[in-house]
C-alpha cells in the first residue's frame, strides 16, 4: 500500500520522524510547517491522507480540518498534544478521521494511516461499482449505488463516513452494535481507537434526519450497550 501523504506540523523533529517512519513503509510524504501553506497544499494536491498538528502558525488545525473537509473526503488524522476530551470531539465535528496524541508511537501512526487508507479505498472501489440496491425505511431512501440519502422525498448531504455509518446500520436492522463494534467496522480499526467519533457520528446523523434529534425514531441508543436501527 503505497501512497501520497501531508504532514502539517510546525515541530520540526516530529515532522521528519513522522516523514521517515512513513518513507521507510513506501510513502510519499510532503511537509509543511505553516497552517496557510499546508491548506494550499491540501486543497492543490491529491494526496492519499493528510496529518494535521492543531497548534500551528497561521491557519490552527481545527481551521485546517474544516476547511479541508469541506472540499475533500480525504483521511484527516490530527496528532497534537492537546488531549482534552473536549479537543477531540470538536475535532470529529469538524471531519476528522482520527486523533492521536503526543508522544505517540510512530509505528502505531503509520498502523492506523494505512487501515484508514484501506477503509477509504475500499468504500471508493464499493462506490465504483455499479449497482441497484436501495434501502426504503419509513421516510428514508438510501440510495447505495449513488451514495446519496433523501429524508421526507428532500435529499440530505452526508459526508462519506457518515454515509457508511448509516448505511451500516439501516443494513442491519433492530441489531444492536457496540461503539467499538462500530468503530472497527466503519473506521476499519480495533477498538484501541478513540471511538467518541462514533457518538459524534451518530450525533450528526440525528441531527440531519430526524424531526426531533432528541427523541430520534431512526438510530436509538440502548444504554450500556449501543445503537440500534429502530424498523
Amino acid at each position: 500500500m503505497a501512497g501520497s501523504i501531508l504532514i502539517i506540523e510546525d515541530e520540526t523533529t516530529i515532522a521528519q520522524l513522522e516523514r521517515d517512519y512513513f518513507e521507510l513503509n513506501g510513502f510519499h510524504v510532503d511537509l509543511c510547517h505553516h497552517g496557510d501553506e499546508g491548506l494550499q497544499l491540501a486543497l492543490e494536491t491529491d494526496y492519499h491522507l493528510i496529518i494535521v498538528d492543531l497548534q500551528l502558525p497561521g491557519l490552527n488545525g481545527f481551521e485546517l480540518c474544516s476547511r479541508i473537509r469541506q472540499a475533500k473526503e480525504v483521511p484527516i488524522l490530527i496528532v497534537s498534544a492537546k488531549n482534552e476530551e473536549i479537543d477531540k470531539i470538536r475535532a470529529f465535528n469538524l471531519g476528522a478521521d482520527d486523533y492521536i496524541t503526543k508522544p505517540f508511537s510512530p509505528s502505531e501512526l503509520v498502523a492506523r494511516a494505512k487501515a484508514h487508507l484501506t477503509r477509504y479505498e475500499r468504500l471508493m472501489s464499493r462506490h465504483e461499482v455499479p449497482h441497484k440496491t436501495e434501502i426504503h425505511i419509513r421516510g428514508l431512501v438510501i440510495d447505495q449505488a449513488a451514495r446519496r440519502v433523501y429524508v421526507r422525498n428532500k435529499e440530505v448531504i452526508f459526508t462519506s463516513r457518515e454515509f457508511s455509518l448509516l448505511e451500516f446500520l439501516a443494513s442491519h436492522p433492530n441489531r444492536v452494535f457496540s461503539k467499538s463494534e462500530l468503530f472497527e467496522r466503519i473506521w476499519g480499526m480495533d477498538s484501541n481507537g478513540d471511538i467518541a467519533t462514533v457518538t459524534v457520528h451518530v450525533r450528526r446523523l440525528r441531527e440531519k434526519m430526524e424531526v426531533d434529534p432528541s427523541n430520534p425514531q431512526y438510530i436509538e441508543t440502548v444504554w450500556g450497550a449501543g445503537y440500534r436501527f429502530t424498523v
